[in-house]
């Protein structure tokens, strides 16, 4: 991918009057970058150091492996487009080598614990094989001033962060506030009483806060509020909420939304969720944190769908989905514990079995629900927060819990796809 060096390299703050980079040899994005300067005896800092014996300042050895490291910086792919980035610090300098015309110097920076408005990097240069200068640097990160499309029409009123990208043809409200470094894609419609986090990406023609489908609503003043770092692909459709449900719906952060979701007025979604493509919330849903939601499946209002759940792809959810548990199908059955989604999520080997025999408690003791839930608690081997928390979801069910279990004929075709 080339690099557009001049433009870069004019948003850092207090450059030397010339660019000390002549091209980018090696570019890994957003973790490495190796540049090269040739170093001409016409450069005009020769002039003056030294007559007779001239050698690049180690000065400008530190500003020349700053500006690799702001190409670094400004080429990650969640930098803002209006972004800047200036030295903050040099700790750890050391110079082992003089450079003088004639020399070809290699400028390997690689990037350090990065924040949104710091970063660190560590810079090394090299003439030949030979090591001249090293450096550790702190960078900060100025995100610059919204861009807004001029086919945009975005109400005066309207809250729109720093570093902030809107795209051609939005339609942004009066009383909308969008965090910094959001990117809203083209044709996007956000209005209401809307509150977006920052680092929220929102594709083209999504629906962002509009007003509940539901009978009921007159316009009164109701909210969506989203968290930070949140996806919203083409053609989500987000509802804020209506009095009778509370006055609110909630997302949290960094929740993936495919393509045509729609999240109904009241609902409440935590944090690190993932809808597939058309999944669908009725009003009034609860999604608890990490859960999934696969593609086409439609969950009923006032559902439930626990922690770490897994609604398997075109199920229908009329009940509570267990957290932890794998429910598919229509209506949804309980295919037992989410095994592989667990274990990926980091759960211990002693949770997950602990979560397998409260389950056989469930589903394959013979004992209904209520008795099954006596005996989970008697157990001390079962003593954990996870299946303390299994036991408090069931017990708070408004419309009772997916257990019932698929037919063997069922599970063995599950299995075989």
């Amino acid at each position: 991918m080339a690099i557009d060096l001049p433009a870069l390299l004019d948003r850092v703050f207090y450059r030397y009057p010339s660019f000390l980079i002549d091209t980018v040899a090696e570019h890994d994005p957003g973790v490495r970058l190796v540049a090269v300067k040739n170093v001409t005896v016409n450069e005009e800092f020769f002039q003056g150091h030294f007559p007779g014996s001239p050698l690049m300042p180690g000065v400008l050895m530190i500003e020349a492996l700053t500006q690799v490291a702001a190409v670094l910086l400004l080429e990650r792919s969640d930098a803002p487009g209006t972004a800047r980035v200036w030295l903050r610090g040099v700790d750890n300098a050391k110079f082992r080598r003089q450079v003088v015309p004639g020399d070809r110097l290699r400028l390997e920076v690689a990037l350090g614990r990065t924040r949104s408005r710091l970063a660190r990097a560590r810079a090394i240069a090299h003439v030949d094989e030979q090591m001249v200068a090293e450096a550790d640097l702190l960078l900060a990160i100025d995100p610059g001033a919204a861009y807004i499309d001029p086919t945009a029409h975005v109400h005066p009123s309207a809250r729109v962060g720093a570093a902030a990208t809107i795209g051609p043809h939005c339609q942004i409200g009066p009383e909308v506030a969008i965090g910094a470094r959001c990117q809203i894609g083209a044709s996007v419609v956000i209005d209401g009483w809307t509150e977006i986090g920052d680092d929220t990406r929102i594709y083209p023609m999504a629906s962002i806060g509009l007003a509940p489908q539901d009978l009921k609503y007159k316009g009164e003043r109701t909210r969506l509020t989203i968290g930070r770092g949140n996806t919203f692909r083409e053609f989500v459709t987000i509802n804020r909420g209506t009095l009778g449900g509370g006055g609110q719906t909630t997302i949290g952060d960094h929740n993936l939304f495919m393509a045509y979701v729609h999240v109904a007025h009241d609902c409440h979604i935590g944090h690190h969720t993932i809808f597939g493509n058309g999944a669908t919330l009725g009003g009034h849903v609860d999604v608890e944190d990490f859960a999934t939601v696969s593609a086409y499946s439609g969950v009923h209002q006032f559902c439930r769908v626990g922690r770490h759940a897994y609604v398997g792809g075109y199920s229908v959810i009329t009940k509570d989905a267990l957290p932890f548990g794998k429910s598919v199908g229509n209506r949804a059955r309980m295919y037992g514990l989410n095994t592989i989604g667990l274990a990926r999520r980091g759960f211990t080997a002693d949770t997950i079995s602990q979560l397998k025999r409260a389950y056989r408690y469930l589903l394959q003791s013979k004992l209904n629900t209520s008795r099954a839930l006596v005996q989970i608690e008697r157990d001390a081997s079962l003593a954990s927060p996870e299946v303390r928390y299994l036991v408090d979801f069931i017990r708070t069910s408004q419309r009772g819990v997916i257990l019932r279990r698929p037919s063997r004929r069922t599970e063995e075709l599950v299995a075989d796809e």
